[in-house]
């Protein structure tokens, strides 16, 4: 029991790496009547920093509001936020599901906040993204993986 190594999960720091936020039709844009199709890209990567126990975990989440005809851009605004969080004891499987999973669940409130603050300043309509569940998300990577696995091995 001695030589079993104590499991550690720990947040370090939650930051903004990168936001960015386009009005390209400016001021004109605002003459047009408000009726947006919107589209929400998100993608999220983690990576081991250095030799350390420290992982850097990224969310990007990407909002592209355009008019009804997709012909003109009313925003488009980007955000990447990050944290470090630091996992000893903690191999493989459970790895991947914390940094896949359960780290990008504690990331995506203040995305969510970051995107909803730069398009409400820029006098649009609040955007308020709805919340996702990286659990289900990262199985279903998971399983697709598993099915792309198999069906290279098959062939």
């Amino acid at each position: 029991m001695a030589d079993q190594q104590e499991k550690v999960f720990q947040l370090q720091r939650v930051y903004l790496k990168d936001a960015s936020f386009e009005c390209p039709g400016a001021p004109e844009i605002f003459l047009q009547e408000w009726k947006p199709k919107v589209n929400v890209q998100l993608n999220n990567n983690a990576r081991r920093l250095g030799d350390s126990n420290e992982y850097e975990v990224e969310v990007t989440v990407t909002v592209t509001a355009k008019d009804e005809g997709e012909e003109k851009t009313f925003y488009l605004v980007e955000v990447k936020q990050a944290g470090i969080f630091t996992l000893v004891g903690i191999e493989d499987e459970e790895r991947n599901q914390l940094l896949g999973a359960y780290c990008p669940n504690l990331l995506f409130p203040y995305v969510r906040e970051v995107v909803s603050d730069l398009v409400s300043k820029a006098s649009f309509p609040q955007m308020v993204l709805q919340p996702l569940n990286f659990d289900a998300l990262y199985q279903q990577q998971r399983q697709q993986q598993t099915e792309g696995n198999e069906s290279v091995t098959v062939q």
